[in-house]
């Protein structure tokens, strides 16, 4: 009886808390975005480089949002900003054309130093996963590989972000449940075909015809992780391999990303190089100047 009564009231506080927490005060941007962020933008985030003026002020406004309202904390490693900003610019990606969404079921990010186990070991031999989002006393928080988050960035070809994959998790769980339907975006005249659509994708995947990371073939929910990632690393390829496939992803994201330039800058940018912003000032004199 002890333990059903503590059991219960851990319950109880939990579901206090998830209440609280839904229902906090949310934070909003009062200040300018920093000059340094927008660098780490334009440098590592092929999607933001592919909007126009106007999408990345709003870009940048839900980035800054999502650092006030959620911590990006470094476990046995140092957090940076291009660290921050890309976990922020992940989460906001899948979400762009939704403008009053917010993440409501997370205010921690813990970034580990590599992989980890599902007991958060980092140097175990089945220490494999790359990301992770928390249930039960972790809920409310997600686990990233500080490596993979790079990685994520760095080759925005092979149509793996692991950092956007555990976001859609969390989009999808938003409905109450990590099933790879997520309700809160789909309307309901495409839920039918879309899960048939994945089964049928799944087993192209089995029978090895099939150009979709196989780990897609895990369940329904990974599959639609796995596939977010294609949507918004190789939009056209996607377009191309899977129509009907992508224009159900559309439908879902509310983006057309087939028509997105997703191009990195490639310059470095040293002190007197033009600022990258547009002003016409050297970098020295303006988004640096807080370094110079």
């Amino acid at each position: 009886m002890k333990y059903i009564a503590i059991l219960s009231i851990g319950i109880l506080a939990y579901l206090l808390f998830k209440k609280l927490w839904s229902n906090k005060n949310w934070i909003s941007p009062k200040k300018t975005f920093p000059g340094n962020w927008r660098n780490i933008l334009i440098q590592k985030v092929s999607f933001y480089n592919s909007l126009s003026a106007e999408e990345k002020t709003r870009f940048e406004y839900k980035v800054q949002e999502f650092l006030l309202n959620c911590r990006i904390t470094g476990i046995h490693t140092k957090v940076d900003d291009t660290d921050r900003v890309l976990v922020a610019a992940s989460a906001i990606i899948p979400v762009f054309e939704f403008p009053n969404w917010k993440y409501t079921n997370l205010f921690e990010v813990l970034l580990y130093p590599n992989s980890f186990n599902d007991k958060f070991e980092t140097q175990a031999e089945d220490a494999r996963i790359l990301g992770m989002v928390g249930t039960g006393y972790m809920e409310g928080k997600m686990i990233l590989s500080k490596p993979a988050l790079l990685h994520g960035f760095s080759n925005e070809s092979d149509k793996k972000n692991t950092a956007i994959h555990e976001f859609v998790h969390l989009i999808d769980k938003m409905d109450g449940k990590i099933d790879g339907l997520p309700s809160i975006l789909m309307e309901k005249q495409y839920s039918i075909p879309w899960l048939d659509l994945i089964s049928k994708k799944i087993e192209e995947i089995y029978e090895e015809k099939s150009d979709i990371n196989p780990y897609g073939a895990t369940n329904k929910a990974e599959f639609f992780a796995v596939i977010s990632e294609y949507f918004f690393e190789r939009p056209k390829l996607l377009a191309k391999a899977h129509p009907e496939l992508y224009q159900l992803l559309e439908e879902i994201f509310n983006q057309n990303m087939s028509e997105r330039k997703l191009l990195r800058a490639k310059q470095s940018i040293s002190r007197n190089s033009p600022c990258p912003c547009g002003s016409g000032l050297k970098f020295k004199k303006c988004c640096g100047k807080q370094h110079y």
